[in-house]
């Protein structure tokens, strides 16, 4: 057996080298940046609550299930000229999932603003979050 450069190397490399650690403090958060992570954030959550609620209609229409809700809403109430379809239909439904989509978009974006200004009130009396981050 023979002792090579080589396998002195190899033989170092294998050694674990230690650890470094690193600790960090977050102490403050960017108002605008916030605004504008939770306004994107929002804004994907209105497309996809406005795509599923358009899909979820057309699905259920396409089955049948919301003919076979508007016969049985007919014969509860008695009356042939009282649809259900004349206050669920498409364009009602779109507009409605606009609707909740947009308000859901402000509301998302305020309280994101608002998470962020209350975080940095928050740091000034408490300090911050203290996060502690290792390296292999």
């Amino acid at each position: 057996m023979t002792n090579t450069v080589a396998d002195k190397l190899a033989q170092k490399t294998r050694k674990k080298a230690p650890s470094k650690q690193v600790r960090l403090k977050l102490v403050y958060v960017d108002f605008w940046s916030a605004v504008k992570f939770s306004f994107l954030l929002s804004l994907c959550l209105a497309v996809v609550n406005a795509i599923a609620t358009v899909l979820i209609y057309a699905v259920l229409a396409q089955t049948g299930a919301l003919g076979k809700i508007d016969e049985l809403f007919m014969d509860v109430v008695g009356g042939d000229e009282t649809s259900l379809m004349n206050f669920l239909g498409y364009p009602q439904v779109i507009g409605f999932a606009v609707t909740v989509s947009v308000i859901g978009l402000i509301v998302g974006t305020v309280l994101g603003a608002i998470a962020a200004f209350v975080y940095n009130l928050l740091v000034r009396v408490f300090g911050g979050f203290q996060l502690g981050f290792t390296g292999n």
